[in-house]
């Protein structure tokens, strides 16, 4: 588990940086932060620590009674867009209070490594070939109908069942994907923007988490 800080953050898409050497370099803009502690979990209190983030604004009229219920518990006027518990040790919890801001420059850096956990684009229900990469069926020698199938798919006498697992077609996408160790190519501090090289999951628009990288913390690329 990655217990690392982070931000919540929106995909904004994807555009093309030079550097000083005059490289280019694809990136993902992303606009994390800035987020507010909205609330803490104590391992005394709740059996783990935690900091409770929100991030952007939206009307009051598209939020439930139960979460407009919660939000002014807390002490929130205005909904936030996204909520997100983010697992953290408890010393770091405690380095924080509840109303702080955190901005994308507290956290990151150029030249950081991050891992960007969202929520992918839904497909559908998709054939092997799409979901699963499947060559398909050769198209020659009087084969027809048959090009985009996936085969066989189980055995007659033993064990007599198709496997739990097996490749099929089925619903793609529309599920949380993290993508590890991503560069962060450039921190935008007044604009509040990570640029971050490589590919984000997601549409635009959609909802993202950025955090260090559990597998890279504390490094940089050279």
């Amino acid at each position: 588990m990655n217990t690392n800080l982070g931000l919540i953050g929106k995909k904004l898409g994807n555009t093309q940086i030079f550097t000083e050497d005059g490289e280019v370099r694809r990136v993902t803009v992303v606009a994390a932060g800035p987020c507010i502690v909205l609330a803490k979990r104590t391992q005394d209190k709740h059996g783990y620590s935690a900091l409770q983030l929100g991030f952007g604004e939206r009307k009051a009229k598209g939020v439930n009674k139960p979460r407009a219920g919660y939000l002014k518990k807390v002490g929130v006027e205005t909904p936030p867009e996204a909520i997100q518990e983010i697992r953290l040790p408890q010393e770091v919890v405690d380095g924080y209070e509840v109303g702080q801001t955190i901005a994308a420059s507290d956290i990151f850096s150029d030249g950081q490594f991050v891992d960007v956990s969202a929520k992918s684009k839904g497909r559908g229900f998709t054939g092997v070939m799409k979901r699963h990469n499947f060559s398909g069926y050769k198209a020659s020698h009087g084969a027809h109908e048959y090009q985009r199938h996936g085969g066989s798919i189980g055995m007659n006498m033993t064990p007599g069942r198709v496997f739990k697992g097996k490749k099929m077609a089925g619903q793609h996408g529309n599920k949380k994907v993290t993508i590890q160790n991503l560069k962060v190519a450039k921190v935008l501090v007044e604009e509040g923007l990570v640029l971050v090289e490589g590919s984000v999951p997601g549409a635009r628009g959609g909802i993202v988490t950025l955090r260090t990288a559990v597998k890279k913390a504390g490094k940089k690329a050279s």
